[in-house]
């Protein structure tokens, strides 16, 4: 199974939850994250905290968004009424046959969205 992580589970490595460590100790070799991700994690980053959060990032490839991913992602929000970042997460992950791993349970419920993983409470 492959993965695109969205900011929250990499945020929550970077503040030491275990269950985050533990995710990406065990999955980050099938693992990528996209634009969103990347602006997310660095936009939330104190000053001196940025190069080593970089260094993290860029563990992982990196998906873009070009306007297939873009038409999907509003396509998604007329449907959804999802915020911008989250319909772009979710077109990318669809569009490349993978699953979406976040914390964000309120818009992204796996009952209803099969393509979501939900990989820990905290």
């Amino acid at each position: 199974m492959r993965f695109l992580l969205d900011s929250t589970v990499l945020i929550d490595h970077l503040n030491g939850i275990d269950q985050a460590e533990d995710f990406l100790r065990t999955n980050a070799g099938e693992s990528c994250i996209s634009v969103i991700t990347v602006n997310e994690v660095l936009a939330g980053s104190e000053s001196d905290a940025i190069l080593g959060h970089e260094l993290l990032l860029d563990q992982f490839a990196c998906l873009s968004v070009d306007k297939l991913t873009a038409k999907a992602s509003a396509a998604l929000r007329r449907r959804h009424r999802w915020k911008l970042a989250d319909s772009i997460q979710a077109a990318l992950a669809l569009g490349n046959g993978l699953k979406l791993v976040t914390r964000n349970h309120r818009d992204f419920k796996p009952s209803k969205h099969p393509f979501i993983i939900i990989p820990y409470g905290v």
